[in-house]
Order: structure tokens, then C-alpha cells, then sequence
């Protein structure tokens, strides 16, 4: 795999530096893939009598195998693992299981634990990014980031076995009222066979926050074939699958890699790799050549016409990715991902009318989602452009805040607070962080 720094600045948005291990944990941050696995999601979420408006399931740009849960809105899986997973069926096996660990509560004990023990530890990116997706608050973020450092990663995310065993038996029930077959449960753990025998700085991260023992495997395909009577075949999960599968593989692996399996797959999800395989190359020709074709067969799917706009953007054809991505906002105007990349467009224009349309657009991208970093730095660089220097230093701040770099953004909620009229809303946001960082 690529360096992360060559990573596509679309399907990776959000960077959030952990003291935890001292390496930086990079979410995903793609519409697409997250729209796939919010379809994934919703029958499994659902049988859970959790919300599937509510809890949302991100990706983890990290290629060892893990899923885990910090809090009771978000479900995290690592790409690695996403990769490995060989059917829809997987997938919903892995959210099943950590969607029974919000349901039963165990996160929200394990939270309530530490914090009476007053050992509230470094969770590093994974806080700082949920409580500002969640509050869209970077000082609530930054509270938990600067607060928290101590102990390990590992203490925190692992749990206990009885909890993994009543995790286990209420993912397959949850599973079998969705109707797909929990066996897919039991699948996934065989990925894992033989990973305790390992050292634990040779096991993947699953194992060390999931136990995994040979009675744990037993019962759990007693589990599955006490429950898996009623599974019927899913094909509009199988079909996210593919979306979601194949647009994180063609971005994450090589082109040629990509080129060589979808040489003669002329199927929508075939050919969306395809377009992302040239990208990567970068042919831009031949990739708006391969999305022109697919967007043909598609016309009133936001995403294809997205990543058009992407190929356009990062071939520096900024005029027809403003086109490309105002047809995508017509048909999705909700999406946050996508007018942050309609904003990014508008703002490499560079022209007055064009920035200041891209702070309408990014304004409206950041009240959706106060979590894309990416949105806050264009909308910082948008409301410098137009001369509005404390709310581009404001939008900088908290764009720290959200990494957990309390220290800078305490520095540039400084300077906002000297170019902000006192009083304001904009100023008070100011004197928020410049509190939480310990800079007032």
C-alpha cells in the first residue's frame, strides 16, 4: 500500500493524531462506503432495537483486522479487516457483534468504570473523532484527548469473555431476525483460528480486544444453528458489499492490482474500479472515459457522479469538477461529503463569486458533519480568501481541537478571539476552546 500522505484527499479526510502507539489512526471518510455500510447496517441495527439514523459505521484506515465500539453512536472497523471479509454476510456478522455490545451496555459500563477509577485513558484519535462527530464540538473532543493519557489503547477496547459470549449470542439473534444467516458469525471468528497461540505483538488487534478460545468458537456455532433456520438471500446487501468492498480496495491497493481482476468485469461495481485504478495510475483520460461510461448506465446515481468530480479535482480540471459535483449535490443536496467536495471544487476556481459560494456550500457540509476536517480547513481558507480572518482562524482551531492538538488550537483560538466581535457567537466558540486548552 501507498504512504498514507498519497492517499486520495476525498477518501481520506479526517486526521487525527493519537499519543496511543505514536502513529497516527486515519478515519476513511468516502459517501459511498459509508452509505454501503449504512445499508449493511440498518437490518442488523434495527433487530438490535438500535437506531440505524443513529449509530453510524465508520472506517479505520489501518490493514490489521479489528472492529470495536467506544461509545454507543459509532461502530469503527479497520479497513483490514473490511478487505478480508469475503460476503455481505461477514460484514453484518462483525456489526452484529459490536451492535449487541451497545445494546447490552457494555461500553456504557466500561465508561462509567473508568471514569469513577479516575483512570480515563488515552484513547487518542478514536474520542477525539466520535465526540466531534457526534456534538460536532471539538472541545468536548479535546477535553477527552488532552484528559486522557495513561494507559493503553488495548485496556480500554478489550472486554470481558462472558461479555464476548453474551455479545456472540445476541449478534445471532439478531442476525436471524434480520434473516441472514449467523454461520457468517462463526466465519468471521475462523479468520482468527490459531491467533492466541501468537505473541500478542504478532496477533491482530481483534484478538486482543475480542478473546477468542477454542469453547468460545464451539458456542458460538451452537449459537448459529440454534438461529439460522429463517436466513433468505440478500441481494440488495450484497450489493453494498460490492460498492463498499471494491471502491475501499481500488483506492487502497495498486492500480495494476486492481486493473488485472476487473480486466473483463464490465459490472457498475467493475467498472467504478476500473475508474478508480486510472485515477490512481493517474490516467485521468482513460478514468473519465471508464466513470462517463458508467454514469451512462447510472445516470441518477450521486455517487459515480462524485467520483467524477474527485478525478476532475485532483487532475486539476476544476471548472468540470464543479460541474461534475453540482450534479451529484442535485441529486443528493444533503450529503455532506459530497458538497465538502463540491466546496473544494468551488474554492480551486478561485474567483470571488466561486469562493463565496463555497462557504455557502461548506457551511452547509459542516452543519451535516462537524467531523470532516476537510471542510473546516476549505472553509478557513474560503473566509480568508473574502478577508474574514477571525472566523478562518476560529474554523482552524477547531479543526485542532477535533485532532487533539490542544496546544495549537488553543493558539489560534487566540487569534480569533482578537479578530472576533466580543459577544458574538463566533467569540464565544473562541473562549470554549481557549478554556478547554488552558490558554485563557
Amino acid at each position: 500500500m501507498r504512504p498514507l500522505h498519497f492517499l486520495r484527499p476525498l477518501l481520506v479526510s479526517l486526521f487525527c493524531f493519537v499519543a496511543v502507539q505514536a502513529h497516527a489512526i486515519t478515519l476513511i471518510r468516502d459517501a459511498e462506503i459509508e452509505r454501503a455500510l449504512s445499508e449493511l447496517g440498518k437490518p442488523i441495527l434495527t433487530a438490535a432495537g438500535l437506531s440505524s439514523s443513529r449509530v453510524r459505521i465508520l472506517v479505520i484506515n489501518d490493514d490489521s483486522l479489528n472492529a470495536f465500539v467506544i461509545d454507543d453512536r459509532h461502530i469503527f472497523m479497520h479497513s483490514g479487516l473490511l478487505l478480508r471479509m469475503e460476503s455481505a454476510a461477514q460484514v453484518q456478522a462483525v456489526i452484529a457483534h459490536e451492535a449487541a455490545h451497545i445494546a447490552n451496555g457494555h461500553i456504557t459500563r466500561r465508561m462509567a468504570d473508568l471514569r469513577r477509577s479516575g483512570n480515563f485513558t488515552s484513547l487518542g484519535v478514536a474520542l477525539a473523532a466520535v465526540v466531534g462527530a457526534t456534538t460536532g464540538n471539538g472541545q468536548a473532543a479535546a477535553g477527552l484527548a488532552a484528559g486522557a493519557a495513561g494507559s493503553s489503547k488495548r485496556s480500554f477496547f478489550a472486554l470481558s469473555r462472558a461479555q464476548e459470549a453474551s455479545a456472540d449470542q445476541a449478534a445471532a439473534r439478531y442476525m436471524a431476525r434480520a434473516k441472514i444467516d449467523p454461520m457468517a458469525s462463526v466465519e468471521v471468528l475462523n479468520l482468527f483460528r490459531g491467533q492466541e497461540a501468537l505473541s500478542i505483538g504478532r496477533q491482530d488487534p481483534y484478538v486482543r480486544t475480542h478473546p477468542l478460545t477454542t469453547d468460545r468458537l464451539r458456542v458460538a456455532k451452537g449459537f448459529a444453528s440454534a438461529y439460522g433456520d429463517k436466513a433468505i438471500e440478500h441481494k440488495q446487501s450484497d450489493y453494498w458489499f460490492a460498492r463498499a468492498h471494491g471502491k475501499l480496495s481500488a483506492f487502497i491497493r495498486a492500480p495494476s492490482w486492481t486493473l488485472r481482476r476487473v480486466k473483463n468485469d464490465n459490472s457498475a461495481t467493475g467498472l467504478m474500479r476500473r475508474a478508480v485504478a486510472y485515477h490512481q495510475r493517474p490516467d485521468p483520460k482513460n478514468a473519465v472515459k471508464t466513470i462517463n461510461q458508467l454514469i451512462k448506465a447510472r445516470p441518477k446515481d450521486p455517487y459515480y457522479r462524485e467520483l467524477r468530480g474527485q478525478i476532475y479535482l485532483e487532475s486539476r480540471q476544476f471548472k468540470n469538477a464543479v460541474s461534475a459535483y453540482g450534479e451529484a449535490v442535485n441529486l443528493a443536496p444533503n450529503q455532506p461529503l459530497i458538497l465538502s467536495g463540491y466546496g473544494a471544487a468551488l474554492l480551486a476556481v478561485g474567483d470571488q463569486a466561486s469562493v463565496k459560494k463555497a462557504i455557502s456550500v461548506l457551511e452547509k457540509a459542516r452543519s451535516r458533519d462537524g467531523a470532516d476536517s476537510r471542510s473546516l480547513r476549505n472553509l478557513a481558507v474560503a473566509y480568508a480568501k473574502v478577508g474574514q480572518n477571525g472566523k478562518a482562524s476560529l474554523l482552524t482551531a477547531e479543526r485542532y481541537m477535533l485532532r487533539g492538538d490542544v496546544k495549537t488550537a488553543g493558539t489560534h483560538a487566540k487569534r480569533a478571539s482578537g479578530l472576533l466581535q466580543r459577544g458574538t457567537p463566533s467569540w464565544q466558540r473562541a473562549q470554549d476552546i481557549l478554556r478547554a486548552s488552558g490558554s485563557k
